[in-house]
């Protein structure tokens, strides 16, 4: 019984190896998850005493246990068989694609990387690049949110880091999901989108098969009352405009939608604005259907734009890229837009054309983008771009574009309140970037910079193409204007 046993080391190495993962499997795996499950479950009873929106069971849902509703729903199905029929394919081929899309679809929702990780870091991303300001939000009417209501945000993408700006303004409201192009599905970053709670989509895809698998889940999500966030334009604005709605996702949402039932969709339209987008250069490159930068050539300036910032904040003279600006609208119930569109007592008829919606919206989030000191200093510049402007000339040129639209009820931004340090903030911002030249006191476009002057004028384009211009002045009330971060100085 005592005697030694000689074990080879090439047998005992696996042994070693298949007991460890023994262990991990059936003792430290199923602690470590009740630990964090735990953890997750008193964070979410925490948040959701909080938000105004609670985090439906929909979202903390298991992922697998989403996938198979998602796989064998009865719609998704239905076509899988339309489509073996049709194309005399074997239906388990057919069922393995929408089991490999539904995966590629389908998050998984971390509360704790949500409102832990991610909100720190987009937090202190946002502030290092930005003077992040809340301009307006009709927080009565978000407040009066029917609990069974779907609510669906809507806004205008002119950067990728909306993604960002809306995660961390709306964090005191709720946890929003997002549609993400196939552009991140590359690792960590993949797997850090899904613990958010956002899902990939193949834009360009025409593969009916995988449409339908997408609207499915689209439309489950909805029915499970998770709070959504989408650009009803599709993509980046390419030119700095607004641009036109797309029915791709927004189709997808009130497609089948059923007025009469007990659960709404609520759009809450939101404004968003930037004194500078930091991929305008490669958007303008894209509009003008010019080719891509190579990997070495964007990796080399991506490295050379870190590279500055960083001397910049040693020596002490790195500013911030303006002001970051959120406008939250006034509400819009799905049902009762149905109801104002048809004057009939009988039932409300199912959404057949969404388009009519979707230019609704757009009109809703064009009429509260926010109007900030760049795009007021650029709209003024290109009007006058051949002439010269001194201060007073250019400040008279500003309060008068800034009265024109104020008095059209349109709202503006201004820091401090001071119309004078806006002009300011404007004018800094485009001679640093060289595309306001400055000659002792008299200001000239360069204009080989055109393009970028007319992107940053473009955000208010359509605003001015609304307000006549004789329209009376309307003095905008500082205390609407709710700043959301701490008083900073210029620098």
């Amino acid at each position: 019984m005592t005697n030694n046993v000689a074990v080879p080391i090439w047998l005992l190495l696996p042994l070693i190896i298949v007991a460890s993962l023994w262990v991990l499997q059936h003792f430290l795996l199923p602690s470590a998850r009740w630990f964090f499950r735990r953890r997750a479950n008193r964070l979410i009873d925490e948040v959701n005493n909080k938000l105004a929106l609670r985090i439906p069971s929909f979202k903390l849902t298991r992922r697998e246990v989403l996938i198979d509703r998602l796989v064998y729903h009865e719609r998704v199905i239905a076509m899988v068989d339309e489509m073996a029929q049709e194309k005399e394919m074997p239906r388990e081929v057919l069922l393995g694609k929408v089991q490999s899309y539904a995966r590629e679809i389908v998050p998984a929702f971390n509360a704790i990387l949500y409102f832990k990780a991610a909100y720190w870091l987009a937090k202190r991303l946002v502030h290092a690049l930005y003077r992040v300001r809340l301009g307006f939000s009709d927080d009565k009417a978000l407040a009066d949110l029917d609990a069974n209501s779907s609510v669906v945000f809507v806004m205008n993408h002119r950067s990728n880091m909306d993604y960002i700006l809306a995660t961390y303004l709306a964090a005191e409201r709720t946890a929003l999901s997002y549609a993400v192009g196939e552009w991140a599905r590359i690792w960590p970053l993949q797997q850090l989108i899904r613990a958010m709670g956002g899902y990939f989509v193949r834009r360009d895809s025409g593969n009916p098969l995988y449409r339908r698998v997408l609207e499915v889940y689209v439309q489950m999500s909805a029915e499970g009352g998770v709070p959504q966030a989408i650009f009803p334009e599709g993509r980046l604005t390419r030119d700095g405009a607004l641009g036109k709605p797309k029915l791709g996702l927004l189709g997808y949402l009130v497609r089948g939608f059923d007025p009469n039932s007990e659960r709404d969709i609520v759009f809450v339209p939101v404004g968003i604005n930037y004194d500078r987008v930091l991929e305008d250069r490669s958007l303008l490159r894209a509009n003008d259907k010019l080719p891509r930068r190579g990997v070495t050539y964007t990796s080399l300036k991506s490295l050379a734009f870190i590279g500055k910032n960083l001397w910049q904040a040693i020596i002490g003279k790195r500013y911030r890229y303006g002001y970051a600006c959120v406008n939250f609208g006034q509400p819009l119930s799905l049902k009762q837009w149905i109801a104002s569109q048809h004057d009939s007592s009988k039932a409300l008829p199912l959404l057949e054309d969404a388009q009519p919606l979707a230019e609704a919206l757009m009109d809703r989030i064009g009429e509260i983008t926010p109007i900030l000191p760049v795009a007021l200093v650029a709209t003024v510049f290109t009007q006058n771009i051949h002439k010269p402007l001194n201060e007073l000339a250019l400040k008279s040129h500003v309060f008068e574009l800034l009265q024109r639209l104020e008095g059209a009820g349109y709202r503006a931004y201004i820091p401090r309140s001071d119309v004078d340090y806006a002009i300011s903030v404007g004018v800094r911002m485009f001679t640093l970037r060289q595309i306001i030249d400055d000659q002792n006191g008299e200001f000239s476009v360069n204009e080989k910079e055109l393009p970028l002057l007319n992107y940053y004028a473009n955000s208010i384009k359509h605003l001015l193409e609304k307000s006549p211009s004789d329209s009376k002045t309307l003095t905008v009330e500082p205390s609407r204007l709710r700043e959301f971060a701490e008083p900073v100085n210029p620098a």
